[in-house]
C-alpha cells in the first residue's frame, strides 16, 4: 500500500497535538462532552468560509412545510473544520445538496446539532423535526444519512459511510434522492464509488477527525436553525 506523505504528516500533528495537551494538564485531562474543554475552544455562532456564511438563528423547531428537508450538520461542520476529509470544501458540500434537492422542488432547512456527533443520530433527529419527514446528517469529514422519521435511528433509507469516496456528485445526488424521498418516491439509491484502499488508507485520520469533533458537543445544548448564505 502506498503511504500518502500529507496524509501521514497530518495524522502525527493531530497526535503530537494531543499529547501536548495532555502534558501541560498533567495527565489528568477527561474527554469533554461541551465545547468549551482546552483544545476545542467554543465555535463561534457566526462563521464565514470560503463562499458560505451561516449563523445561528435560535433552537431548532419542528417544521411543517412537506416540501421541507431538515439538514444537520455537526458540532464543527463549517467552523473549527472547513473541508471534509478529502479536501472538498463544506460550502460546496452544501451547495450540491441544496442544488440536489431544488431541482426536485424541494427546499432545505440547515440546523446545526451539538447534542451528538453520531451522523445516524443527527440524521433521525432532522427528519424528525421536517415538514416532510426526511432528514440528512453530513459530518464535517463528509460522511453522510438519509433519514426518515418514523424509523429507527439505526435504520436508515441510505447510509454513506465511506467519506472518503464521497465527491459532489454524490452529494448532489444525496440531495435529490433525499427530495424524491420527501415527495413521497421511492428513488433508486444513491451508487457511490467502491475503493477497497480507502478503508486502510484513511481509518486512523477519520478517528482523529471523530474524536476532535466530538469534543465540540454540548449534550445540554438544543439544536441550532442556521441561516445559510452562498457568496
Amino acid at each position: 500500500m502506498k503511504i500518502n506523505p500529507e496524509l501521514l504528516e497530518k495524522i502525527v500533528r493531530e497526535v503530537l497535538a494531543g499529547m501536548e495537551t495532555e502534558i501541560e494538564t498533567g495527565g489528568k485531562s477527561e474527554p469533554s462532552l461541551s465545547n468549551s474543554s482546552p483544545s476545542n475552544p467554543p465555535l463561534p455562532a457566526s462563521e464565514t468560509v470560503a463562499g458560505v456564511q451561516m449563523t445561528e438563528k435560535g433552537p431548532a423547531a419542528r417544521g411543517t412545510d412537506p416540501k421541507e428537508i431538515v439538514l444537520a450538520v455537526s458540532p464543527a461542520f463549517a467552523t473549527a473544520f472547513k473541508t471534509t476529509i478529502v479536501d472538498i470544501p463544506h460550502s460546496s458540500v452544501l451547495r450540491q445538496v441544496f442544488a440536489g434537492a431544488e431541482e426536485e422542488g424541494i427546499h432545505i432547512r440547515v440546523i446545526r446539532v451539538y447534542h451528538t456527533a453520531d451522523v445516524a443520530f443527527m440524521a433521525h433527529h432532522a427528519a424528525r423535526i421536517s415538514g416532510s419527514g426526511i432528514g440528512i446528517g453530513i459530518l464535517s469529514r463528509g460522511t453522510s444519512v438519509i433519514h426518515q422519521r418514523d424509523l429507527n435511528p439505526l435504520s436508515n433509507l441510505e447510509l454513506f459511510p465511506q467519506s472518503p469516496v464521497i465527491d459532489l456528485p454524490t452529494f448532489r445526488a444525496i440531495g435529490k434522492n433525499a427530495a424524491k424521498y420527501a415527495k413521497g418516491e421511492s428513488p433508486t439509491p444513491v451508487p457511490t464509488n467502491n475503493d477497497p484502499m480507502a478503508r486502510p488508507r484513511y481509518q486512523g485520520l477519520a478517528a482523529l477527525l471523530h474524536n476532535k469533533e466530538a469534543g465540540f458537543q454540548d449534550r445540554s445544548k438544543a439544536s441550532q436553525e442556521l441561516s445559510v448564505s452562498f457568496e
